[in-house]
């Protein structure tokens, strides 16, 4: 679970505050390199998203049901690593 300082729920990874990594534990996770990790994996993922949002613009979809759709897949998405402890 993450917790953002401006608490919208939505970051944009350039201008909005840094998202505050939990453990499961509660613990922030402090270590630069997973923070530098785990944030360039979200710039990456956005801009997948973007251009994904963008084509079904063009296409005629509607940016609800696309928001929707990815949210939807956003719940399915299951670790392939067992819970830590």
């Amino acid at each position: 679970m993450s917790q953002l300082y401006n608490g919208t729920g939505i970051a944009h990874m350039n201008t909005d505050p840094p998202i505050i990594w939990l453990g499961p534990d509660g613990e922030v996770i402090a270590c630069v390199e997973k923070n530098k990790v785990l944030r360039e994996n979200l710039e990456e993922i956005r801009q997948v998203c973007q251009d994904a949002l963008d084509d079904a613009m063009l296409m005629g979809c509607t940016q609800e049901q696309f928001r929707t759709v990815l949210a939807e897949m956003a719940q399915t998405l299951q670790t392939s690593y067992p819970p830590r402890k």
